[in-house]
Order: structure tokens, then sequence, then C-alpha cells
């Protein structure tokens, strides 16, 4: 990589997400509970979210002290640099409190705002997906391209749920008119991995109403770095509103079906 500040921030999210991947994998307890709970009593986080998180950050402190830190579980650090780490402990939460494998550990770097560096571990999966801005997306040393563009009704399509029963009730109404428009729907659990899927061809096109940065941010870049295109509702980014990735092409199907189902919408005030 000829930008040594790209590649040291892409070496450092690597053997961050590596130690939090082997923790969370390694270390998880037996009698693993719910630790605390967020948006509603089954968005939760555990006590392994809290160590993942310590852990990163901590490891970010120690190699770029300089930097900020923004954490779903509530590091935030404003830094000096001008870079700035978005990380998510644990993406898919839920999965790993029930023992199932879809689960990631998510690290994006911005610099200037900009996301530059992004890296999803899958240890589950036994698989680590990296990109660096214009220098490609991979899975460890393997190119990903996503598919060629289909039309929508041949489009597999992952997407996800908020914790909020108002906002349920609004994604399964968009869910039940979109479904039999495209060849099948899948949930996965985890954002990380189901944009790192579009990037690697395992899904045509992914949608989703309320993310946050750190569920988003180091996917989103691997997706568009392996040819997809990425944002929200027409000519704005993806954001907490809705985002949306797919193959050019079928991303514009895509994006303004959602747009004609209100995608965008739930029933929250």
């Amino acid at each position: 990589m000829s930008d040594p500040l790209k590649a040291e921030l892409l070496t450092v999210a690597l053997e961050a997400a590596d130690l939090a991947g082997t923790l969370l994998r390694d270390g998880r307890p037996d009698d693993l509970g719910v630790a605390a709970t967020k948006t509603s009593s089954i968005d939760v986080v555990t006590e392994m979210d809290l160590a993942s998180e310590k852990l990163i950050t901590d490891f970010l402190a120690d190699r770029r002290p300089g930097d900020g830190v923004l954490g779903e579980e509530g590091a935030s650090t404003e830094g000096t640099s001008g870079v700035r780490w978005v990380i998510d402990p644990i993406d898919g939460t839920v999965n790993y409190l029930y023992g199932l494998p879809s689960w990631s550990v998510s690290i994006a770097a911005e610099l200037d705002g900009e996301t530059i560096v992004g890296v999803v571990a899958a240890p589950m999966r036994g698989e680590t997906y990296s990109a660096a801005l214009g220098a490609g997306a991979f899975a460890g040393d393997r190119p990903l391209r996503v598919r060629p563009a289909v039309p929508l009704d041949q489009a597999l399509i992952g997407t996800g749920f908020g914790y909020v029963a108002a906002r349920r009730a609004a994604q399964g109404d968009v869910l039940r008119t979109l479904l039999p428009e495209v060849r099948d729907i899948r949930r996965g659990g985890s954002a990380a991995i189901d944009l790192c899927d579009v990037a690697c061809g395992r899904l045509d096109g992914y949608y989703e109403r309320g993310l946050n940065p750190w569920d988003y941010a180091a996917g989103a870049l691997i997706a568009r770095e392996a040819g997809a295109v990425t944002g929200g509702r027409p000519g704005v980014p993806a954001s907490t509103e809705l985002t949306v990735a797919a193959a050019p092409g079928l991303f514009e199907r895509l994006q303004g079906r959602l747009e004609e189902l209100g995608a965008w919408r739930d029933g929250l005030a």
C-alpha cells in the first residue's frame, strides 16, 4: 500500500480485531447473561461487549494515543490527530448471547470524517474482511468482488430489524411487500457481516433502517471497495435513517423501491 498512514491504520485495526475476536471466541462464559439494556428490553449488552470494547480502546490508546474513538458501548474521545476510530465490539450481540455464529468485531478508522480503513472480523466463520480506501477489499489475502447486478426479482437481499416494537412493525410492513418482489430475504443478525457478504458476493444487496455509524462504517467501506454502491435515501449517504448496499445497477432499483415503500420511516416519534 502506497499510503503509509492507511497502511499503519489497517495494521492496527487488523491486530485489534484479531485480539478482540480471540477474546470473544475463546473467553465466552457458559453462563453469559445480559449486563444491561439500551433502546428496549431486548436490545442487550453483555459483559463481553464491555470487555471487548475495553480491550480495543486500550490497544488503540497504546498504539495511537492521539486518535479519537467512538464506541458502541460508550467509549468517546475527541483526539488530536484527525483520526477517529469507530468501533462495534460485538456486532450481533443477540447472536453472541445465544451462541449463534453470526457475530463480528467491526473497527473503522476515519480521517477528517472520511472512512479510510475498515476491518470486520468474524471469528466463527474463520474470516476477516478488510479494506483501505482506494486499495480494494479482501477476505484474508483473497480479493473481494460483488456479484454482477441482477434484476430485482432475482436478487438475494439481506436486512435486519430494530429493537423497538414500533420500528419493528414498520420494518415488517416493508418486508411483507418487498419479499414477493425479490429472490429471497436473509436476516443474519450482524449488519457488518451482511455488508461484507455483499462484498463477497454472498448477497446481492442489503438494506436496514436504524443502524449507527459503528454498525456500518467498516462494512460499508469494504462493500464499496469490492465494487458495491452504498447510500441511504436517494442522494443521501448511509445513515441511521437508511443504509443500502448493492452492485451498481441493482443498487438504484433497490434504493428506489425502498424509497417508494418508505423503508426510512417507522412508528417512532
